[in-house]
């Protein structure tokens, strides 16, 4: 598998009205398509797909979007998270960064909107402003405020193992 498969299916017409919601036949596709290639991330066997921006772009999409869409009501969604973070990270200082898509580079800024550390978000926000789409800023700005809250999201406390506070159980409920 090459990386402008994993790009074709999930910037594909289809694949983006399943981007922010539950669907099991979405995960379940992503899952006969795209599991052996995620497993292959994760053990960093794609980092050749770092060659060029388009292909990290790629490997970001499998390690922070596919781990959620493959490992739902499990704490391994967010296993990846660090790996997905660093590559971002690093990507954000290329210059071919500028080249992407608005589109491509809000998916390749989303661990640090999914990241659980203030510090993150305070250069998210900054990042996510220059995207100039409202709507993800308006994405990162609640996930931010979430985490200047409880310093978590509370929403996986229960698979992570984590003792839900009384201000976060009182959250979850509302929410």
């Amino acid at each position: 598998m090459n990386y402008r498969t994993v790009l074709d299916f999930w910037f594909s017409e289809q694949s983006q009205t399943k981007w922010f919601e539950r669907d099991d036949n979405f995960d379940a596709i992503i899952s006969d398509r795209f599991t052996t290639c995620w497993q292959m991330a994760c053990r960093g066997e794609l980092s050749h797909w770092r060659e060029n921006i388009l292909g990290r772009l790629a490997e970001i999409i499998v390690l922070d979007q596919f781990s959620r869409n493959l490992n739902r009501e499990n704490a391994h969604a967010w296993a990846q998270d660090g790996m997905a973070m660093i590559l971002s990270q690093e990507a954000i200082l290329k210059p071919e960064w500028h080249q992407l898509s608005v589109m491509q580079r809000a998916f390749l800024l989303m661990p640090w909107m999914h990241s659980e550390s203030a510090a993150i978000h305070d250069k998210a926000t900054l990042l996510f402003n220059e995207l100039g789409d409202p709507s993800f800023m308006q994405h990162e700005q609640e996930h931010r405020s979430i985490i200047l809250q409880f310093g978590r999201y509370p929403h996986r406390n229960r698979l992570l193992g984590r003792t839900s506070t009384t201000a976060e159980k009182t959250y979850l409920s509302e929410n």
